[in-house]
């Protein structure tokens, strides 16, 4: 299962009681953070979310909006005593902003800190990848480098029917290996088929932020099929032209890039501060894709392994 909560979801501007952009992402015990504008650890203690679990953040470019909260929360979870190692994936210069940051006042972090450099500009790469979930970027197009990010909560194996392994006499140690794919071989010589006792793999529930960009199907094969996307909705249908200009995307836009993608829900957020009210942004993205929710702060969704079925489109 994949968890999505929104921290932040205003874009340039803190207005109307939003904060801009970040998220916390949880598949199983595993909390990352994707961006964080300011207010970030403000809205953590709100919503009562620790930072104990925050091992991974990801910054999808160097806009202030989706990173000026990150030497603050950095700075405090050390004064918190953290211990556990933290690591940061993002733009390359992002490593030596919070060098400077934290020489400049003249601290030392108590907990091990890893930087791991996004660093080309149209860089499509898994970053982690363990047995129970996978991290990828891809880029967006946005007016400086971006990239968004692709969650995938990985099925642990073939799924196993209790009262069909006992019926067949299999020891519960032999569980794993079914898990596998294995037959079981009886003493007698017998082969129990792995398929009597078990069944196909969980789908995998996937999650991707596409992050700041301009309306373009260029990311569409990173996404393809992904149950649920984030697109960023920064202008109204009306305001087309402001989005082009300045490299961001209308609610019509979102919801077009989530049918192309075969989505089966669409997030949308990273509202201009020149709107005070979102539920013209909903109500004009369902006109295109009807499965569509304007965010909003404290907001929690969830992917299910029985919410994966085959995409619906409109």
């Amino acid at each position: 299962m994949i968890t999505i909560t929104i921290l932040g979801n205003n874009s340039a501007l803190p207005a109307h009681g939003r904060l801009p952009s970040s998220q916390i992402v949880a598949i199983r015990d595993q909390h990352f953070m994707v961006d964080c504008g300011e207010g970030t650890q403000m809205q953590l203690q709100k919503l009562g979310m620790g930072w104990g679990k925050i091992e991974h953040i990801f910054i999808s470019h160097l806009h202030g909006d989706h990173y000026f909260g990150l030497i603050g929360l950095v700075t405090s979870m050390n004064l918190l005593n953290r211990a556990l190692p933290l690591n940061i994936y993002g733009p390359p210069e992002l490593e030596q902003i919070l060098q400077i940051q934290l020489s400049i006042g003249g601290g030392t972090l108590n907990y091990p800190l890893f930087f791991h450099p996004v660093a080309n500009a149209g860089e499509h790469r898994i970053l982690l990848d363990t047995p129970y979930y996978s991290v990828s970027c891809f880029p967006v197009m946005h007016r400086i480098p971006c990239h968004g990010f692709k969650f995938t909560a990985k099925s642990t194996g073939r799924k196993i029917i209790p009262e069909a392994c006992r019926e067949y006499g299999i020891p519960r140690y032999f569980y794993a290996r079914l898990k596998e794919g294995m037959d079981y071989i009886r003493k007698d010589g017998e082969v129990i088929r792995n398929e009597w006792v078990t069944a196909a793999p969980q789908p995998e529930p996937t999650y991707a932020y596409c992050a700041d960009t301009v309306f373009t199907d260029s990311f569409i094969p990173y996404i393809q099929g992904c149950h649920t996307i984030y697109h960023e909705t920064t202008y109204l249908k009306k305001d087309e032209d402001k989005a082009m200009l300045r490299f961001h995307s209308t609610t019509h836009q979102a919801a077009a890039t989530a049918c192309s993608a075969g989505a089966a829900r669409l997030l949308i957020g990273h509202y201009s501060s020149r709107y005070e009210h979102i539920s013209e942004f909903e109500a004009e993205a369902k006109e295109i894709f009807s499965n569509t929710i304007a965010t909003q702060s404290g907001d929690v969704f969830t992917i299910r392994y029985e919410d994966v079925a085959p995409p619906q489109g409109i």
